[in-house]
């Protein structure tokens, strides 16, 4: 008893060196891998955020609470 074939053509007459390309594209798809890696989180050892300023404040009194840190 001989398995099934893996691949069938339906329609059409492909020679061997289609069926031969098409082999290929099918088995380079199935040997992909599906999973991405997930990306590297910062720590927060290294995150720059902290070193940018938060904005000026507007209005009365503003320059008193400029020199201030939060």
């Amino acid at each position: 008893m001989s398995p099934e074939p893996v691949l069938r053509v339906v329609r059409g007459n492909p020679d061997a060196a289609e069926l031969a390309a098409l082999t290929v594209v099918v088995a380079a798809a199935a040997s992909a891998p599906t999973d991405t890696p997930a990306p590297l989180s910062t720590s927060a050892w290294a995150d720059k955020s902290s070193l940018v300023r938060r904005p000026l404040p507007h209005g009365p009194g503003a320059w008193r609470g400029s020199s201030r840190s939060r």
